[in-house]
């Protein structure tokens, strides 16, 4: 199977209440909450388009986009 490739974290800050579900979901600790408690990926290289993020946040603010012609299966 091949690796899948993050193509873009998008995280809508007006929808992100700052739960901080995200952060603790992440295995690899790509997310973590800023200053003003909405979430943040900051490291993204690390990220493996596990989708647990997009999947588990109450407020549908995360999205993550993979490199065309890859799919989540």
């Amino acid at each position: 199977m091949a690796k899948k490739t993050l193509k873009e974290h998008r995280i809508n800050r007006d929808w992100c209440k700052g739960c901080g579900i995200c952060v603790a979901l992440c295995p690899k600790h790509v997310l973590e909450l800023d200053q003003s408690d909405k979430a943040v990926a900051l490291r993204l290289e690390d990220c493996i388009c596990c989708k647990l993020c997009e999947i588990r946040c109450p407020d549908l603010a995360i999205e993550v986009i993979m490199e065309e012609g890859e799919r989540d299966d």
